[in-house]
């Protein structure tokens, strides 16, 4: 083995253990950024390579960012705590209602933003809502960790819904409108099945009675912050508060949409996704009157900082010799036929994603591809069906996914305890099932489609 590739994968080990290990609440963009900053002064990854990844990762970075944005702008707007007074009431005092709606609000809201804001959005509802219902700690870890791996899966269906399927689409040169045609239908069937075994395996642990709340959420915020509707905490003002809510959400699903349209005529999607970003900041700035500099210091940079610098490495490895390595195991496997080699590299990827998380796992499996010489149709399933390993397959251990660590993050902000084995005792029944099922979906909808 070369002395390049030797290096590189030592600086890759030692970058995804601080990343996992996170000494002293380290932020994961730290490790990321110095294992970037090794192999550049090595010269294994050049100047030339670093404006290719900056080509490849900054429309993507941008577009997810201008999502987060999106997502840190409904907090200020009291969405959290109007979604979890309206999750309390559709339940209607039944703990099996309630897995329902958390399962369809963690499904939509990864739709209109993306797994990572979508984590950021959710699970603070989540907290508020069960804490306010006084659920015992294993009811609320049953809510929360359904909740959050759904989610995160729920970026499988439409390319602009995860940071890494966004750069990874660049690489294999496949539009949204593309992604989602051939993804769309196999995955969300995935995630229905998903949703279902899921709510086998923790029934026991739902309440089947919900408790009252301990006060209303809703009007404990609006009274205290929401100073437009201060004076008015009435159910007129409720209505008014839905209308309002309503309205925003229509306007970021009509966003959405235009990132699709944007894709179809081959436009920046990136520039959509900030003037979507910056209107709804303006909106918010004009009904609150609050300036926009809080919402820029809520929002995660660091996210930025953690793609481009995972990408260095991996350009790094693939510059070493590893994907040539690679090419040479994964022809045998792709000559073996499309259902064999959609659930092999399905497969592979999803282990990989849980040992070193999906975002270099899906990466170094999509560069691989490339450079194999396939046919169109053999190569966009493949890499579907990569996508399918990097964002179900990879929820079987809680550190496959950036959305996984940063769940995990705000559950210990907020004193929640889920142990490992709390998460194993769900993702060792649902994951592996989950992920089998939709490879087979996506397999014969594209045979279906087409072919």
């Amino acid at each position: 083995m070369s002395f390049d590739i030797s290096i590189t994968i030592f600086v890759f080990m030692l970058t995804m253990i601080a990343i996992f290990w996170r000494p002293g609440g380290l932020n994961e963009a730290w490790p990321a950024s110095i294992g970037a900053i090794i192999v550049l002064l090595l010269g294994i990854v050049s100047w030339n390579d670093v404006l290719d990844i900056v080509d490849k990762v900054s429309g993507a970075s941008i577009t997810i960012m201008a999502t987060i944005v999106m997502a840190v702008i409904l907090e200020s707007f009291g969405f959290f705590h109007w979604s979890a007074a309206r999750l309390a009431r559709l339940a209607k005092g039944s703990g099996h209602r309630l897995y329902w709606y958390v399962q369809l609000l963690c499904f939509l809201m990864t739709l209109l933003f993306n797994n990572d804001g979508s984590i950021l959005i959710t699970t603070p509802i989540l907290i508020l809502l069960l804490k306010n219902l006084r659920l015992k700690p294993h009811q609320q870890i049953a809510y929360l960790l359904s909740g959050a791996l759904i989610a995160t899966a729920s970026s499988a269906p439409i390319g602009v819904s995860n940071v890494v399927n966004l750069i990874a689409l660049n690489i294999v040169d496949m539009s949204l409108y593309m992604h989602t045609a051939m993804m769309f239908v196999p995955s969300t069937l995935g995630l229905l099945f998903m949703s279902w075994l899921m709510f086998q395996v923790v029934k026991k642990k739902l309440p089947k009675k919900l408790p009252s709340s301990s006060h209303d959420i809703e009007e404990h915020f609006f009274t205290k912050h929401f100073h437009p509707l201060k004076v008015i905490p009435s159910t007129v003002s409720k209505k008014k508060r839905t209308r309002f809510m309503m309205k925003i959400l229509l306007f970021v699903f009509i966003m959405r949409c235009l990132l699709f349209v944007a894709s179809y005529f081959a436009f920046p999607i990136e520039i959509v996704a900030v003037v979507g970003s910056l209107l709804l900041l303006m909106w918010r700035w004009y009904y609150l009157r609050t300036n926009p500099i809080d919402i820029l210091k809520k929002t995660p940079w660091h996210i930025l900082i953690f793609a481009f610098s995972m990408y260095v490495i991996i350009y790094a490895l693939h510059n070493s010799g590893l994907t040539d390595i690679l090419v040479q195991l994964a022809q045998p496997i792709v000559g073996e036929g499309l259902l064999y080699a959609t659930f092999v590299m399905g497969g592979l990827v999803s282990i990989l994603s849980n040992l070193f998380n999906n975002h270099p796992a899906l990466m170094i499996g999509t560069i691989t591809l490339t450079e194999m010489g396939l046919d169109p149709i053999t190569l966009k399933t493949i890499y579907l069906a990569n996508i399918i390993g990097s964002d179900m397959g990879s929820l079987l251990l809680p550190i496959g996914t950036l959305a996984s660590l940063i769940w995990m993050h705000i559950l210990r902000k907020n004193h929640i305890k889920v142990t490992w084995k709390d998460y194993l005792s769900v993702s060792l029944l649902v994951i592996p099932l989950t992920t089998i099922i939709t490879l087979l979906l996506l397999f014969y909808w594209v045979q279906l489609i087409f072919t």
